[in-house]
């Protein structure tokens, strides 16, 4: 199999790879993609590849549907930079309660004044903040990074509310019980003195930090977004920032409209950039990559579904990814049993319009059986795994 790196990819990563595998420069012949933040959407996906593996979460650059078509299989690295980006929102917090910046700032333009010390006495009330002990912190979006933050930001005595619709059972077992989960956002606009946003972008979400939301918080509110900056409608930001209805914006995205904020601190786009989480990122998605390759196994796919048949003890495997329509199983399954050729083992998933067949064979399947399976209208890619 040989392996394409659009992007520099940590050889923590990269050193996971067997003998069966080899790293190529020409993307016109690789089987598998792997990807940081490069560009994809005008890129023409090779006839061969089949699979691409961004070390990240954010998938923005890459075709989803596109690559679904073609039976390319899409994974990310959720959870992989969690604790990076945890930290760093930490560190905001503290930024916004004190005026760390602008005492640092401070200092800076009195570097050349002999008696600073003394200065400093007289100056530092203009930098003086409060402590977040003790104060309400709302986290919407309870996902890896999410439930991070809320779990560090209770065991710092903050008072912490999360919100999250969606929660998954394991995202709710290692929620702190210290971490009071709310049935309704409006409780953490209307209660919170500190929110922090982690969710996706999606269009349900683009610009849900705006007017409306803004004028149901509290006065002095400190906003924090180190997720997606579409999450936030700057314009509402800077009014509200202006106004004083916003105190502090944290963003981990800076654009030409929030640079030039009052009271904003942009930060620029930190929050994964940490060795540990380049290092974890690059493990996942090789990891991730060698199991679909290797075992036709799907995990953490952002365009197919998750399946997991372990590694094969069959004479065969085949994988089948096709659309999610009616009478797919049956059609496959009776152009085997023409065949000849019995199914072990089979498991069959969906998501939205495209679904994933994976079957262990007693014997392998003909060169002419795996045509005809190709022939079924609706099937967009037959594979044999082994």
């Amino acid at each position: 199999m040989k392996l394409h790196c659009l992007n520099p990819i940590s050889k923590f990563g990269t050193s996971l790879l067997t003998d069966n595998y080899e790293l190529t420069d020409e993307v016109k012949e690789a089987d598998g993609i792997l990807v940081r933040s490069a560009a994809m959407h005008e890129m023409e996906l090779p006839e061969n590849l089949l699979a691409v593996a961004r070390a990240g979460a954010g998938v923005n650059n890459i075709p989803l549907e596109k690559c679904a078509e073609a039976g390319v299989v899409v994974f990310n690295t959720p959870g992989a930079n969690a604790n990076g980006v945890k930290e760093l929102v930490l560190a905001g917090l503290l930024l916004a309660a004190r005026d760390v910046v602008g005492g640092i700032q401070w200092c800076q333009a009195n570097q050349e004044d002999e008696n600073i010390a003394k200065s400093v006495e007289k100056s530092k009330k203009a930098f003086a903040g409060q402590e977040i002990k003790g104060k309400k912190l709302g986290v919407i979006g309870l996902g890896a990074i999410g439930a991070e933050v809320a779990n560090a930001a209770a065991a710092l005595g903050m008072d912490v509310y999360g919100y999250d619709p969606y929660i998954s059972v394991n995202a709710a077992w290692m929620l702190s019980r210290d971490v009071k989960h709310i049935t309704s956002v409006d409780s953490i606009y209307t209660e919170c003195d500190y929110i922090t946003v982690h969710v996706p972008l999606m269009d349900s979400t683009k610009k849900m930090i705006n007017g409306d939301t803004i004028a149901a918080m509290k006065d002095g509110v400190v906003i924090l977004n180190f997720a997606r900056d579409l999450l936030v409608d700057d314009d509402a930001m800077a009014a509200a920032l202006e106004s004083g209805k916003v105190r502090r914006y944290v963003t981990d995205f800076p654009n030409p409209k929030s640079v030039h904020m009052k009271n904003v601190i942009a930060i620029p786009h930190l929050g994964a950039s940490t060795a540990e989480s380049e290092d974890n990122c690059a493990v996942m998605a090789v990891k991730e990559m060698m199991d679909y390759l290797e075992n036709g196994n799907i995990k953490n796919s952002v365009n197919y579904p998750a399946c997991d048949m372990g590694v094969c003890r069959a004479a065969s495997r085949i994988a089948v990814m096709h659309q999610n329509i009616p009478n797919m199983i049956g059609q496959i399954t009776a152009i085997l049993a023409e065949q000849n050729v019995n199914i072990s083992d089979m498991t069959n998933k969906s998501r939205d319009k495209f679904a994933y067949t994976l079957l262990d064979l007693e014997n392998a399947a003909e060169e002419n059986t795996i045509q005809k399976l190709k022939e079924i209208q609706g099937v967009l890619r037959v594979r044999v795994v082994k």
